[in-house]
């Protein structure tokens, strides 16, 4: 019996040391498995570590654009300095020529305004300027004028325009528009309220002629 025993025994050998051996390897398959498992796992930390780089990086360009956009900001805004400061220099050129003397400003106050009807059914409009003191706007069908006084000689009232070429006369009982360049008269017999009561004076008592001859002395 015990020799039965021991050749199944010898016959069983070869087969346990082969099951052992094959758990053997599978268990060091299973190992190495686990260990390749384990460095594809680390790149990931690696992709945390970009991104956490990005912010700092894009951190790091944020000054760098700010001080871009600074240093784009500062010509524009000397720029509009020195707009602005040449803006003011040609308003205080422009308000140095439109300022009249005191003689020029006297002549001025005695300009009428207003609506005035003129011959041929024309009609003239003067307005006093509120911005430019002694300065006034002529205008009507087909013109419109910006006048200044200009002294003259004999006392009559004279608006012009030179860039316009335009000249206003005023005496006691009419006024006339003439432009110069052109050679013209625009306007004429043209009567404000108190020229027609001037004007009106003059025919009930038209003043003597220089031409006609003094009354002989009784």
């Amino acid at each position: 019996m015990k020799s039965i025993i021991a050749s199944a025994l010898l016959l069983l050998a070869p087969a346990i040391a082969l099951a052992q051996t094959a758990s053997a390897q599978s268990a060091a398959k299973s190992e190495s498995k686990a260990a390749a498992a384990k460095p594809a796992a680390k790149p990931a930390p690696k992709t945390a570590a970009k991104s956490e780089a990005k912010p700092t990086k894009a951190a790091a360009k944020d000054p760098v654009a700010k001080k871009a956009a600074v240093a784009k900001a500062e010509p524009t805004s000397s720029r509009t300095q020195l707009k602005s400061a040449t803006n003011q220099v040609a308003a205080g050129i422009i308000a140095a020529e439109a300022a009249l003397s005191p003689a020029e400003l006297a002549i001025a106050e005695r300009v009428h305004t207003g609506r005035m009807p003129c011959e041929l059914g024309a009609f003239v409009t003067v307005t006093a300027d509120p911005a430019t003191p002694g300065h006034f706007h002529v205008e009507g069908k087909g013109f419109k004028y910006f006048m200044s006084p200009v002294a003259t000689t004999t006392g009559t009232v004279r608006l012009e325009d030179q860039k316009g070429g335009a000249v206003w006369l005023q005496i006691a009982n009419k006024s006339m528009l003439m432009n110069q360049k052109l050679g013209q008269r625009l306007a004429d017999e043209c009567m404000s309220a108190e020229q027609v009561v001037v004007a009106e004076a003059i025919k009930k008592n038209p003043p003597v002629s220089v031409l006609e001859p003094l009354p002989a002395a009784k």
